[in-house]
């Protein structure tokens, strides 16, 4: 009788091992599809915010190289002109890197070590 009890007992633990894993990998199983999900929506929006934004500033950068060329009467000066303002931001986030870098690296490692 005794063995039986035990065995009943062992029973019961062994069901509330198994119900605690199934819901331990049911949970990470729920973070990492919303971790996942976070990614995907975050990419998709930047997708099309960085598209229309470049699209933007593609058009702005021809309107004011032809009118800096008009400027100068020569639209190849214009050109030049944008292209270097272009070459010297991209010297200067160049050098900026790492002050770029930290905040990016805590903001999105906040992201994904976010809990439910």
């Amino acid at each position: 009788m005794a063995f039986e009890e035990i065995k009943e007992q062992i029973d019961h633990v062994e069901q509330g091992v198994r119900s605690y894993v199934k819901n331990s990998l049911d949970f990470y199983r729920l973070q990492s599809f919303r971790s996942m999900m976070k990614g995907v929506t975050m990419a998709a929006q930047a997708l099309v915010i960085y598209g229309i934004t470049f699209l933007s500033l593609l058009f702005l950068s021809f309107s004011a190289a032809f009118w800096i060329g008009d400027e100068l009467e020569s639209t190849a000066q214009g050109f030049l002109i944008v292209g270097g303002f272009y070459v010297l931001i991209v010297i200067v986030l160049f050098l900026a890197r790492k002050l770029i870098e930290r905040p990016l690296l805590k903001k999105f490692s906040k992201f994904y070590f976010d809990e439910l």
